[in-house]
Protein backbone atom coordinates (compact mmCIF):
# COMPACT_ATOMS: atom_id res chain seq x y z
CA UNK A 1 0.00 0.00 0.00
CA UNK A 2 3.21 2.41 0.49
CA UNK A 3 3.55 4.67 -1.96
CA UNK A 4 0.38 3.68 -3.83
CA UNK A 5 -2.55 5.08 -4.32
CA UNK A 6 -4.19 3.95 -1.86
CA UNK A 7 -1.82 5.18 0.66
CA UNK A 8 -4.45 7.83 1.68
CA UNK A 9 -6.37 5.13 3.95
CA UNK A 10 -3.32 5.40 6.70
CA UNK A 11 -4.64 8.20 7.63
CA UNK A 12 -7.85 6.68 9.10
CA UNK A 13 -5.77 4.54 10.91
CA UNK A 14 -6.53 4.69 15.00
CA UNK A 15 -4.45 3.10 17.32
CA UNK A 16 -5.98 0.80 20.16
CA UNK A 17 -4.13 0.94 23.32
CA UNK A 18 -4.61 -1.90 26.25
CA UNK A 19 -4.27 -1.59 29.65
CA UNK A 20 -0.47 -2.38 30.70
CA UNK A 21 -0.21 -5.47 33.35
CA UNK A 22 -3.14 -6.80 32.37
CA UNK A 23 -4.80 -10.12 31.16
CA UNK A 24 -5.97 -9.93 28.17
CA UNK A 25 -9.06 -12.57 27.00
CA UNK A 26 -8.88 -13.80 23.30
CA UNK A 27 -12.75 -14.33 22.65
CA UNK A 28 -13.26 -16.38 19.75
CA UNK A 29 -17.32 -16.23 18.99
CA UNK A 30 -18.76 -18.55 16.34
CA UNK A 31 -19.88 -16.87 12.96
CA UNK A 32 -23.04 -18.20 11.02
CA UNK A 33 -23.34 -20.58 13.64
CA UNK A 34 -26.94 -20.53 12.67
CA UNK A 35 -26.73 -21.92 9.44
CA UNK A 36 -23.56 -24.32 10.51
CA UNK A 37 -26.50 -25.79 13.29
CA UNK A 38 -29.09 -25.82 10.86
CA UNK A 39 -27.10 -27.93 8.36
CA UNK A 40 -25.96 -30.35 11.04
CA UNK A 41 -29.33 -30.38 12.63
CA UNK A 42 -27.66 -29.51 16.05
CA UNK A 43 -29.62 -30.69 18.52
CA UNK A 44 -30.86 -27.45 20.88
CA UNK A 45 -30.12 -26.39 23.23
CA UNK A 46 -26.86 -28.40 23.23
CA UNK A 47 -25.08 -30.66 21.07
CA UNK A 48 -22.60 -32.72 22.43
CA UNK A 49 -20.46 -33.13 18.82
CA UNK A 50 -20.55 -29.63 18.46
CA UNK A 51 -19.42 -29.04 21.87
CA UNK A 52 -17.06 -32.01 21.95
CA UNK A 53 -15.58 -30.53 18.35
CA UNK A 54 -15.10 -27.09 20.26
CA UNK A 55 -13.40 -28.74 22.82
CA UNK A 56 -11.00 -30.59 20.58
CA UNK A 57 -10.20 -27.29 18.60
CA UNK A 58 -9.65 -25.64 21.88
CA UNK A 59 -6.82 -28.19 22.90
CA UNK A 60 -5.31 -27.86 19.39
CA UNK A 61 -4.62 -24.05 20.18
CA UNK A 62 -3.18 -24.57 23.30
CA UNK A 63 -1.34 -27.00 22.30
CA UNK A 64 0.07 -24.52 20.03
CA UNK A 65 0.23 -21.58 21.70
CA UNK A 66 2.29 -22.35 24.99
CA UNK A 67 1.19 -18.67 26.68
CA UNK A 68 -2.28 -19.50 26.66
CA UNK A 69 -2.85 -21.11 30.15
CA UNK A 70 -6.41 -21.39 30.34
CA UNK A 71 -9.54 -21.35 28.07
CA UNK A 72 -13.20 -21.59 28.38
CA UNK A 73 -15.93 -23.01 25.98
CA UNK A 74 -19.19 -22.11 26.67
CA UNK A 75 -22.57 -22.24 23.62
CA UNK A 76 -20.79 -21.42 20.34
CA UNK A 77 -17.84 -19.11 21.79
CA UNK A 78 -14.47 -19.97 23.59
CA UNK A 79 -12.64 -17.14 25.87
CA UNK A 80 -8.55 -17.63 25.91
CA UNK A 81 -6.69 -15.70 28.66
CA UNK A 82 -2.94 -14.50 27.60
CA UNK A 83 -0.89 -13.21 30.30
CA UNK A 84 1.06 -9.80 30.31
CA UNK A 85 3.77 -11.72 29.15
CA UNK A 86 2.79 -12.34 25.32
CA UNK A 87 3.03 -10.33 22.54
CA UNK A 88 -0.33 -9.04 20.89
CA UNK A 89 0.61 -11.08 17.76
CA UNK A 90 -0.64 -13.83 19.12
CA UNK A 91 -3.90 -12.55 18.07
CA UNK A 92 -2.77 -13.10 14.29
CA UNK A 93 -3.21 -16.48 14.60
CA UNK A 94 -6.48 -16.78 16.00
CA UNK A 95 -7.87 -14.03 12.80
CA UNK A 96 -7.28 -16.82 9.74
CA UNK A 97 -10.24 -18.66 11.31
CA UNK A 98 -13.05 -18.26 8.24
CA UNK A 99 -15.57 -19.62 11.40
CA UNK A 100 -15.40 -17.35 14.24
CA UNK A 101 -15.05 -13.31 14.93
CA UNK A 102 -12.21 -12.55 17.15
CA UNK A 103 -12.32 -9.72 19.75
CA UNK A 104 -9.37 -8.77 22.20
CA UNK A 105 -11.06 -7.60 26.01
CA UNK A 106 -10.16 -7.05 29.39
CA UNK A 107 -12.66 -7.88 31.41
CA UNK A 108 -13.17 -11.16 34.11
CA UNK A 109 -15.61 -14.19 33.15
CA UNK A 110 -18.96 -13.76 34.70
CA UNK A 111 -22.20 -16.05 34.82
CA UNK A 112 -23.28 -15.27 30.92
CA UNK A 113 -22.59 -18.83 30.14
CA UNK A 114 -25.19 -20.18 33.18
CA UNK A 115 -27.76 -17.32 32.63
CA UNK A 116 -27.96 -18.30 29.33
CA UNK A 117 -28.06 -21.85 29.28
CA UNK A 118 -30.91 -21.95 31.70
CA UNK A 119 -33.07 -19.77 29.30
CA UNK A 120 -32.23 -21.61 26.60
CA UNK A 121 -33.08 -25.02 28.17
CA UNK A 122 -36.61 -23.48 29.22
CA UNK A 123 -37.02 -21.56 25.86
CA UNK A 124 -36.17 -24.71 23.84
CA UNK A 125 -38.41 -27.32 26.54
CA UNK A 126 -41.45 -24.74 25.90
CA UNK A 127 -41.03 -24.93 22.31
CA UNK A 128 -39.98 -28.70 21.84
CA UNK A 129 -42.00 -29.94 24.15
CA UNK A 130 -44.62 -27.13 25.10
CA UNK A 131 -45.76 -26.95 21.61
CA UNK A 132 -45.44 -23.03 22.21
CA UNK A 133 -44.36 -20.68 19.05
CA UNK A 134 -40.84 -19.29 19.64
CA UNK A 135 -42.64 -15.91 19.82
CA UNK A 136 -45.23 -17.25 22.70
CA UNK A 137 -42.10 -18.71 24.64
CA UNK A 138 -39.95 -16.07 24.66
CA UNK A 139 -43.24 -13.75 25.77
CA UNK A 140 -43.61 -16.79 28.58
CA UNK A 141 -39.88 -16.13 30.12
CA UNK A 142 -39.90 -12.30 29.73
CA UNK A 143 -38.79 -10.90 32.46
CA UNK A 144 -38.53 -14.22 34.82
CA UNK A 145 -35.87 -15.04 36.99
CA UNK A 146 -33.98 -18.47 37.37
CA UNK A 147 -36.10 -19.65 40.35
CA UNK A 148 -38.88 -19.20 37.80
CA UNK A 149 -37.28 -21.22 35.13
CA UNK A 150 -36.49 -23.67 37.30
CA UNK A 151 -40.06 -23.91 38.11
CA UNK A 152 -41.40 -23.72 34.85
CA UNK A 153 -38.63 -26.30 33.38
CA UNK A 154 -39.76 -28.63 36.50
CA UNK A 155 -43.63 -28.16 37.07
CA UNK A 156 -44.21 -28.64 32.98
CA UNK A 157 -41.63 -31.14 31.63
CA UNK A 158 -40.14 -33.00 35.11
CA UNK A 159 -36.65 -31.44 34.02
CA UNK A 160 -34.70 -30.76 37.05
CA UNK A 161 -32.04 -28.43 35.71
CA UNK A 162 -29.44 -28.95 39.10
CA UNK A 163 -29.52 -32.56 37.60
CA UNK A 164 -28.68 -31.21 33.40
CA UNK A 165 -25.15 -32.04 32.27
CA UNK A 166 -22.16 -29.76 34.11
CA UNK A 167 -20.91 -29.17 30.84
CA UNK A 168 -24.30 -27.22 29.35
CA UNK A 169 -24.50 -25.42 33.21
CA UNK A 170 -20.94 -24.62 33.59
CA UNK A 171 -19.12 -24.76 30.28
CA UNK A 172 -15.49 -25.97 29.50
CA UNK A 173 -12.56 -25.32 31.37
CA UNK A 174 -9.47 -26.43 29.25
CA UNK A 175 -5.98 -25.24 31.30
CA UNK A 176 -2.53 -26.11 31.52
CA UNK A 177 -1.64 -28.19 34.71
CA UNK A 178 1.67 -27.64 36.08
CA UNK A 179 0.94 -29.09 39.15
CA UNK A 180 2.20 -27.32 42.53
CA UNK A 181 5.81 -26.58 40.12
CA UNK A 182 5.72 -22.58 39.91
CA UNK A 183 6.39 -20.47 36.64
CA UNK A 184 9.58 -18.61 36.00
CA UNK A 185 8.88 -15.35 34.12
CA UNK A 186 9.95 -15.15 30.76
CA UNK A 187 10.35 -11.05 30.59
CA UNK A 188 11.91 -9.83 34.04
CA UNK A 189 15.29 -8.49 33.35
CA UNK A 190 18.11 -9.91 34.55
CA UNK A 191 20.42 -8.87 37.53
CA UNK A 192 23.13 -7.72 35.23
CA UNK A 193 22.25 -7.45 31.90
CA UNK A 194 25.24 -6.26 30.34
CA UNK A 195 27.61 -9.42 31.20
CA UNK A 196 27.09 -11.71 28.00
CA UNK A 197 26.57 -14.65 30.17
CA UNK A 198 23.94 -13.49 31.99
CA UNK A 199 22.37 -12.90 28.97
CA UNK A 200 22.85 -16.43 27.69
CA UNK A 201 21.50 -17.74 31.21
CA UNK A 202 18.11 -15.65 30.58
CA UNK A 203 18.14 -16.43 27.35
CA UNK A 204 18.22 -20.51 27.91
CA UNK A 205 15.96 -19.75 31.12
CA UNK A 206 13.27 -18.67 28.53
CA UNK A 207 13.88 -21.59 25.84
CA UNK A 208 13.53 -24.25 28.50
CA UNK A 209 10.58 -22.45 30.20
CA UNK A 210 8.54 -22.04 26.44
CA UNK A 211 9.40 -26.00 26.30
CA UNK A 212 8.14 -26.77 30.17
CA UNK A 213 5.00 -24.34 29.04
CA UNK A 214 4.50 -26.41 25.63
CA UNK A 215 4.58 -29.84 27.00
CA UNK A 216 2.18 -28.95 30.11
CA UNK A 217 -0.63 -31.57 30.22
CA UNK A 218 -3.65 -30.02 29.35
CA UNK A 219 -6.54 -30.89 31.27
CA UNK A 220 -10.49 -30.62 31.02
CA UNK A 221 -13.34 -29.89 33.51
CA UNK A 222 -16.09 -28.60 33.55
CA UNK A 223 -16.30 -26.80 36.92
CA UNK A 224 -17.27 -23.39 38.56
CA UNK A 225 -14.93 -20.69 37.59
CA UNK A 226 -16.41 -18.07 38.72
CA UNK A 227 -15.88 -18.02 42.71
CA UNK A 228 -12.26 -18.33 44.01
CA UNK A 229 -12.11 -21.68 44.70
CA UNK A 230 -10.76 -22.75 41.41
CA UNK A 231 -8.39 -20.08 41.02
CA UNK A 232 -6.99 -20.75 44.83
CA UNK A 233 -6.31 -24.29 43.74
CA UNK A 234 -4.80 -23.68 40.43
CA UNK A 235 -2.48 -20.37 41.36
CA UNK A 236 -0.24 -20.50 38.67
CA UNK A 237 -3.07 -19.94 36.08
CA UNK A 238 -2.70 -16.02 36.70
CA UNK A 239 0.94 -15.76 37.59
CA UNK A 240 3.61 -14.38 35.67
CA UNK A 241 6.26 -16.18 38.09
Amino acid sequence: MAKSKYEYVKAFEQQANLLPNTFLVVRIDGRGFHHLSSRYNFEKPNDQRALDLMNAAAIGVLKELPDIAIAYGISDEYRSIIGNRTTLSIIGLFAFSALSSIALVVYSIDEKGHINNLYNTAFWALVQKGDLRTTEAEQLLKGTVASQKNEILFSRFGINYNAESEQFKKGSVLYKNYGTQSIVATNKPTANPQEGEDREVAKARRVNEKKRRSKAEITLQYVDIIRDDFWNAHPWLLSDE
